[in-house]
């Protein structure tokens, strides 16, 4: 069978079996049917079963080279490396429409599979519904103006012209794009569930337990993404930088904050009932938020360096968009006097005030890097004229933010649930403040000079010593165990995001850069480093020929910057050189050959610290999401008001009374063995709306 005829069928039965699926589970729902839910979570099988058909059609007809598909005989080649042809699935916009669809697909089945075992038959199909719409909304883009399996009549001889070179310069560009997309659809799972929680029972906490573990890993899968774009962005595009606020870097980062403030506001609607609208907010903004990323990504509106396509998908893409804001709308709209919190902030010196705190500043981030993303899209559509916003306005901008960030960092995890007195708060931040005061006279003693550098060196201390404070105390009681738990991981996660911060602010205020031109033999020095022209080398590569410098950093050789010329697309790409160690890079980049200067070589050489310590710290969030993936040891509660006294007296600073803290205890027992809450002693969101009454 050729790949034509077996990606359209496996993209039309996709799409026939979602749309069977919402029917059917429709039809369940309205009759009370437990034999037509069972049917349409079966039907959930056939789209990824039809996904996986298109997705291995497209993969088997790019490494055969069919050029009968007119999406090979535009993006592939005789000439492509193996890894990077086999990455060109996802190279442009119909197969990176495939892609999410392939993952939207696997990410349904784990939910029918999942939930599909639970009691909870009503809730999980509604859940699925509104997964399911999407999946109807993109297989459909995939019949229609995105169809990955258009003919094309190759003439003998044939050969495309590859995938856009800058995506097969680095290997990292094989992981990046899916990463990204499994975290991108996977939020789809928790918006799902925040809908259906709204149409079935009025947004209570059910549907944050249920899916707490499922936003953590799209929250993950997100972040490796974000750093390993990061990464390729250093390492090929040559412009001594990892991030350029560039927009579509932009709509990769805004799901990422509102995401981690849900996961963050998610704690106080499961320990307290509270915040249940902002809640359904933030993942319906998250998910919203993908979808007008998709759009600007691949709808031609925007001239980046991460856009290689124009289409007609745009309008569709809107549409969907506003679909879906105007849904989470008038649900909410219609459940708002269920949604009303039982609970309520007793006071701003606790963990719930600065959690709140905490949102809102993630919401002003976001806000932020929104405006400056869109504004010049909106100016464009209003009047035609094109404007631009720089690098100086996100960092003006966000700057202050972030450092608020830091410092509530440190703040939150020292603070106890409800209220604590300034002697509980100052013996418990004494510590990390003490930290933060040593990485200070650190940063002094090494020659750190700036406000804003030295601030973030010593709030990223503070926040580290109370991330640090945490984890010792835990392994304290508990022992290497101690660490697993959503709490514990959280510190992980913290500790990951002072590394990045401190390495961000070192390398974007001590960043040193010059252009060089140099003879053969010739000696310059730049930033205390000593570089020498040694000579030219070409090599020939099937896809295209490859002009290397090669240059001594410090009498050793030697570095290789070098410039490409592929010879289908006739695209010149640099390809930069980067000697990397903990304490700082040197990175080098052609910038004029000495065939174009008379023998003379230019060199963009750029020296930054602490750049690879953004590469750990990213490794060391991914590992705390890992962590706070697995649930850690579950303490057993005193019931005796006594000793409940103590438990809470101990965690809350204040003077609880003995009857209901030992109700309180009683009722969350149970359901703390579903539930685990970290450090917290197990305190499980089911326990808390059962002695919620008698806690109040």
């Amino acid at each position: 069978m050729s790949n034509l005829v077996l990606g359209d069928l496996g993209v039309i039965a996709a799409l026939c079996c979602a749309s069977a699926a919402v029917l059917t589970l429709g039809a369940s729902l309205a009759l009370r049917d437990e034999g037509l839910a069972k049917l349409g979570r079966a039907l959930v099988w056939g789209v990824l079963i039809g996904a996986v058909i298109a997705f291995v059609a497209l993969e088997r007809a790019l490494i055969t080279r069919d050029f009968t598909v007119e999406y090979v005989a535009n993006n592939g080649s005789t000439r492509t490396a193996a890894l990077f042809n086999f990455a060109t699935a996802w190279a442009a916009l119909e197969g990176s429409i495939l892609l999410w669809g392939l993952v939207l697909a696997g990410y349904l089945v784990m939910m029918a599979w999942r939930f599909g075992r639970q009691g909870e038959v009503r809730q999980t199909s509604w859940a699925l519904v509104c997964a399911l719409v999407p999946a109807v909304f993109f297989f459909a883009l995939m019949v229609g103006p995105a169809d990955p399996f258009r003919a094309f009549a190759a003439p003998p001889g044939f050969d495309g012209p590859g995938p856009n070179p800058l995506l097969q310069d680095n290997p990292l560009m094989v992981v990046h794009p899916p990463m990204l997309y499994l975290g991108y659809v996977g939020f789809t799972v928790p918006f799902a569930f925040a809908m259906a929680s709204l149409i079935t029972s009025g947004g209570d906490e059910r549907w944050v337990a249920a899916t707490r573990r499922w936003s953590l890993w799209a929250w993950g899968f997100l972040t490796a993404g974000i750093v390993l774009g990061a990464w390729w962005s250093y390492d090929t595009l040559g412009w001594g930088g990892y991030w350029a606020w560039d927009p579509v870097e932009n709509v990769s980062f805004l799901p990422w904050l509102t995401a981690t403030a849900y996961l963050h506001s998610s704690m106080l609607q499961e320990r307290r009932g509270m915040l249940r609208v902002w809640n359904i907010s933030l993942v319906s903004a998250t998910f919203a938020l993908t979808i007008l990323g998709t759009f600007i990504t691949r709808s031609g509106i925007i001239d980046s360096v991460h856009s290689f396509t124009t289409s007609g998908i745009g309008p569709a893409l809107l549409g969907f968009f506003g679909l879906v804001a105007a849904a989470v709308v008038v649900l909410v709209g219609l459940r708002g006097d269920r949604l009303r919190s039982p609970g309520r902030v007793d006071s701003a010196l606790s963990r719930e005030g600065t959690f709140l705190a905490n949102n809102l500043l993630f919401a002003a981030f976001a806000l932020v890097v929104l405006l400056g993303t869109v504004f010049p899209l909106i100016v464009e559509a209003v009047n035609g004229r094109r404007i631009s916003v720089g690098a100086p306005y996100f960092t003006r901008m966000t700057m202050p933010v972030g450092l608020a960030l830091l410092f509530l960092m440190a703040a939150a995890p020292a603070l106890p649930w409800r209220a604590a007195s300034a002697e509980v708060a100052s013996r418990r931040l004494l510590g990390p403040a003490w930290t933060g005061a040593a990485a200070l006279g650190l940063a002094l003693g090494l020659g750190a000079r700036g406000l804003a550098p030295l601030l973030a060196f010593t709030l990223g201390g503070f926040a580290a010593g109370a991330a640090g404070r945490q984890l010792i105390l835990a392994a304290r009681r508990q022992g290497l165990r101690g660490l697993l738990g959503r709490a514990n991981g959280g510190m992980v996660v913290h500790i990951g995001v002072v590394i990045v911060a401190v390495a961000f602010a070192a390398s974007s205020a001590y960043l040193q850069q010059a252009e060089l031109a140099l003879s053969v033999g010739e000696t310059r020095q730049f930033a205390g480093h000593e570089l020498r022209f040694v000579g030219t080398e070409t090599l020939t590569r099937p896809e295209r020929e490859e002009l290397r410098a090669l240059v001594e950093v410090d009498g050793r050789c030697c570095a290789e910057p070098a410039v490409s010329r592929y010879s289908l697309r006739g695209q010149v790409v640099g390809h930069p050189a980067t000697l990397s160690s903990p304490l700082r890079d040197v990175q080098l980049a052609v910038v004029r050959l000495p065939d174009q200067t008379d023998g003379t070589l230019v060199l963009r050489a750029v020296r930054q610290p602490l750049v690879v310590w953004l590469w750990v710290g990213g490794a060391v969030m991914l590992g705390g999401v890992l962590l706070a993936a697995f649930p850690g040891r579950r303490r057993r509660l005193p019931t005796d008001p006594t000793s409940a006294e103590a438990v809470v007296r101990r965690r809350q600073g204040g003077e609880p009374d003995l009857e209901a803290a030992a109700g309180t205890m009683r009722a969350g027992r149970r359901a703390g063995d579903w539930l685990d809450d970290g450090h917290d002693d197990g305190w499980a969101a089911g326990g808390r709306l059962a002695g919620r009454r008698a806690d109040d």
